[in-house]
């Protein structure tokens, strides 16, 4: 490569990080929801709506804006991601009430989606492909750097401005990424078939009904109602994509050996490390003298672990096959998490821990999308980077559902069995990571047989 080629490529890269780099500073909202309720003067329970209208929106239309990225240029979709983004973020600020402030999340959703539907296929396109997994790891430094900043970001804005910091800082950042993106190249789409918009529909909603019964676990009637849809859904779309000319996603690629396994262990892996970001925020709060700044900044142990892993599973990538990485990947989340289950009130083993479990998640991501893409032909990079993507947030969203009702169970069960509020929280907090562990670890084992 050229040195001029060189620099294209880095100015390339630089774009694409800072058009994506405010999809995960939303880790900020997180610190945001005290001061949302308070402001709003909503119940505690409603506050997941912040939540929940963000991650159904931009989960349940990731692939569809993959294809159509793919369709009609990656650049194209991206500039419409991020100005949509800085314009939502503005609207999310200037919110007068909660439903307003709710639609402007959708909107934000939507603008995400657009972002990361195109992101892995944009940074890997400005790279040569013998450099793909340096790309790839380049792109999960960025989005580790910024779910690093989120929460002590968040909480500094706070300190200073108020609750609607977290939402307006963002908008200048987005517009810049919409601005630095005018500097990408401008490719032709591959193809231009006709798009699958009853496969697309069909998508969207068996999604949205599989997000939403993880969203009501503590409702079993009504979440097994939720999944017997997803499932009919789901059905329905796989029907549709064996019969259209050009699917939506082509389904071929899961018929190879192991390629299904992958994205099931990304969904089990980001669900097992989430509960880092789900419970330890509640064992700070328990810590003494521990201020909300400080906490934002053990906080960001996690992501940052996710950062440094980024360019070094790159590297490793060329030389070691990704199913290894992503293997050592899933042990190293398994060890992180085990050390949280041991030792959540010591500060600096619980650090220590939490680097090492996003250490594992990042070494897992690199290996995972070099896989994905080095399978889904190239012209449906789009999809390819829409389908990590989305597995990751049904891990996430899994997460934060069983995760949480595992918990409550293993609390309630520590207070019926006579402990004390403190004493069951710890017994609660401690099993519910070693199960955490022990999902990751099984994983890991397993993969060595299925890959």
């Amino acid at each position: 490569m050229t040195e001029t080629a060189r620099r294209v490529s880095w100015l390339g890269a630089g774009a694409v990080l800072l058009g994506t780099l405010s999809v995960p500073l939303d880790s900020a909202v997180n610190v945001d929801f005290p001061f949302i309720t308070r402001h709003f003067q909503i119940a505690i329970p409603d506050i997941r709506w912040i939540v929940i209208s963000y991650t159904l929106t931009s989960a349940s239309l990731l692939l569809v804006f993959g294809r159509i990225s793919d369709l009609v240029g990656h650049r194209r979709v991206f500039l419409l991601g991020t100005a949509s983004s800085a314009l939502s973020l503005l609207l999310c600020a200037a919110a007068p009430d909660y439903p307003l402030l709710l639609a402007a999340r959708v909107a934000q959703g939507v603008g995400a989606g657009l972002v990361l539907a195109c992101g892995p296929a944009l940074i890997t396109a400005v790279f040569p492909e013998t450099d793909r997994p340096r790309a790839l790891g380049l792109y999960t430094l960025g989005f580790g750097l910024g779910g690093a900043l989120g929460p002590a970001a968040g909480a500094l804005l706070i300190a200073r401005f108020g609750w609607s910091a977290v939402f307006w800082a963002r908008a200048p950042l987005a517009a810049a990424g919409a601005l630095a993106g005018l500097l990408l190249p401008i490719a032709p789409a591959v193809h231009r078939p006709r798009f699958d918009a009853a496969g697309a529909a069909l998508l969207v909603a068996a999604i949205l009904a599989l997000l939403a019964a993880f969203n009501l676990l503590g409702q079993p009637f009504l979440a097994g109602a939720a999944g017997l849809v997803a499932l009919g859904l789901g059905t329905g779309f796989v029907a549709v994509e064996r019969r259209v000319a050009m699917p939506l996603i082509d389904l071929a690629p899961f018929r190879l050996p192991g390629f299904a396994w992958i994205n099931l262990a990304s969904v089990t892996l980001n669900m097992a490390g989430f509960a880092v970001l789900l419970l330890v925020p509640f064992a700070l709060a328990r810590m003494a003298g521990l201020s909300i700044a400080a906490g934002g900044l053990v906080l960001a142990a996690l992501p940052s672990g996710v950062m440094l892993a980024g360019p070094l599973a790159g590297r490793l990538a060329g030389l070691v096959p990704p199913r290894v990485l992503m293997t050592a990947g899933e042990a190293a989340c398994a060890l992180g998490l085990l050390g949280i289950a041991l030792s959540p009130a010591r500060i600096g083993v619980l650090v220590a821990a939490m680097v090492v479990a996003g250490l594992g998640l990042g070494a897992f991501q690199v290996g995972y999308f070099e896989l994905l893409t080095a399978t889904i032909p190239r012209r449906d990079r789009g999809v390819a980077g829409s389908l990590g993507m989305l597995t990751r947030t049904l891990g996430l969203v899994a997460g934060a559902s069983l995760l949480m009702a595992l918990f409550q169970s293993l609390l309630a069960s520590g207070l019926a069995a006579g402990l004390d509020g403190t004493a069951a929280f710890g017994v609660g907090l401690r099993d519910t990571f070693l199960a955490a562990a022990a999902l990751a670890a099984a994983q890991a084992v397993l993969g060595l047989r299925v890959r």
